[in-house]
């Protein structure tokens, strides 16, 4: 049994309290908050010590591994001091507030030896893995044009600020949104190089962005649009999806389904000329325990796998998760232009 514990218990923390905890070869046994709250249900409805101060936690309590949910601007420091003690790290997305602290920690991660992996969750969605894997096979011939899409309804009025207000915390839709959309383009399709102009706007925030829009290439010399705005009520929830353009076809992808236009049968593929669609229940993966979406779990699972077996991970590193902090910036500095 690997000895774990978390710090940040806010919507993404508990969620990963609970699929840790229900994992058979985990012993999840403290988590810390500034909450005395949530720290107070803990301590009432389960046998996880609280904590409020980190570091004390950490040296207290023997741990194998660390889930750090805590707000973007304290990750650095976090991860850090839990990389300093060779402990294996999840943190959540994205992974720092600048590609200097990303690129510290991915030294320090690889000179302790340890597992790290960053929560950029769609990596773990059947028909996004999908998707890579025809582009990889190269079903649609040269590519011409890439669109990264996220919507969703996370403000849609004036409201209180908070860290998600303040842009040097890592609020913002920048930040949140936009990332996801970023790191699935980076791994499925290539890594963004350059920026041929962007903008961020703000609709209901003061401070930050609600919305960003990008012109980009790819290390491929593929070009293509950034379209991310959480702003729009018209969706119930986060909506993200890539759509992929070639010579041969088209290729519509989002957490569902994934959509398959050919010019011509691809037999090798079992694919029809025209529409092929597949959906997310072809894609299912088993996984130790479903919450919110299996992929969540399955992540989890892929990283006490990796540290069970000695495994350097291949999905979400530090690594990988530091690119996507600097394309960021890319976005940062390319948006003041204009």
């Amino acid at each position: 049994m690997l000895k774990g514990g978390i710090i940040g218990l806010g919507k993404m923390g508990l969620s990963h309290a609970a699929i840790f905890a229900a994992h058979p070869q985990v012993n999840l046994v403290t988590a810390c908050d500034t909450s005395s709250m949530i720290l107070d249900a803990f301590k009432k409805y389960t046998n996880i010590k609280p904590y409020t101060d980190f570091k004390k936690m950490i040296d207290e309590s023997e741990l194998d591994f660390i889930v750090i949910a805590t707000p973007t601007k304290l990750h650095h420091p976090m991860v850090k001091y839990a990389l300093e003690r060779k402990l294996h790290v999840f943190c959540e997305k994205p992974f720092s507030l600048t590609s200097a602290h990303g690129n510290e920690l991915v030294k320090m991660a690889k000179e302790a030896g340890v597992v790290n992996q960053v929560g950029y969750h769609n990596h773990f969605i059947g028909t996004f893995r999908e998707l890579k894997r025809l582009l990889s096979a190269q079903v649609l011939g040269d590519l011409v044009h890439f669109t990264g899409e996220a919507y969703g309804p996370v403000v849609v009025k004036g409201k209180a600020d908070s860290w998600r207000s303040k842009p040097e915390e890592g609020g913002g839709c920048l930040f949140d949104y936009a990332s996801h959309v970023l790191n699935l383009v980076q791994e499925v399709i290539a890594k963004p190089v350059n920026l041929q102009g962007a903008i961020m706007k703000s609709i209901y925030s003061n401070g930050v962005d609600d919305a960003v829009y990008a012109l980009m290439s790819l290390s491929n010399n593929l070009s293509g649009v950034l379209s991310v705005n959480w702003s729009d009520e018209t969706y119930r929830k986060m909506s993200t999806s890539i759509t992929v353009q070639g010579k041969k076809g088209k290729i519509f992808c989002d957490a569902t389904e994934i959509r398959i236009y050919l010019k011509e049968a691809n037999e090798k593929e079992g694919l029809s000329k025209d529409w092929t669609v597949k959906y997310i229940t072809d894609f299912a993966m088993p996984v130790n325990f479903y919450l919110r979406g299996e992929e969540y779990s399955a992540q989890v699972d892929y990283f006490i796998d990796n540290i069970i077996n000695d495994k350097k991970p291949d999905i979400n590193s530090f690594e990988e998760a530091s690119y996507t902090d600097k394309v960021i910036e890319m976005i940062f500095k390319e948006a003041k232009r204009f």
